[in-house]
């Protein structure tokens, strides 16, 4: 059992720690982190706009982060906040043409980083592979919020 605990564990922390050193260095193109790349993919596939509470839960991140990442993007101009109560939680982000671009130059990164983290996968062993994190995730989340079974 702890084999299998030391062997997700590591792995988990190598391929954060991989993705990590990928984004940075593909975000620095644009003077952002890492982070950013995120909030723009997920704004992407929103093209009509989204709004903050939206972000929190597609990324996975609270509204003091977002708040964060989104003032950062449009100072660089990436992105523009639209509708009413603009200057709280209210209102609609979204993309500006450098930010569109700003998506898709991220999105295709991404796309070249999945297939070449990938390779040597078969569409079977991929399959497999995400249905396991899928249920993975899905257990670890229901645990953090119960709490672990007693002994």
């Amino acid at each position: 059992m702890v084999n299998r605990f030391e062997r997700f564990t590591f792995a988990m922390s190598k391929i954060s720690k991989c993705w990590h050193k990928l984004t940075t260095d593909e975000m620095a193109k644009y003077g952002l982190k890492g982070p950013h790349s995120v909030y723009l993919i997920a704004m992407y596939r929103h093209e009509d706009g989204i709004t903050a509470p939206q972000l929190c839960d597609i990324c996975g991140k609270d509204k003091a982060d977002v708040s964060r990442m989104m003032s950062i993007m449009e100072k660089k101009g990436l992105v523009t906040k639209e509708g009413s109560n603009q200057n709280r939680y209210g209102g609609v982000w979204k993309l500006t043409p450098e930010g569109k671009a700003a998506a898709e130059y991220v999105r295709e990164r991404a796309r070249l980083a999945v297939e070449l983290g990938g390779k040597g996968l078969t569409e079977e062993d991929r399959a497999a592979f995400y249905r396991a994190m899928e249920l993975i995730v899905s257990n670890l989340q229901k645990m953090s919020e119960e709490g672990l079974p007693p002994q």
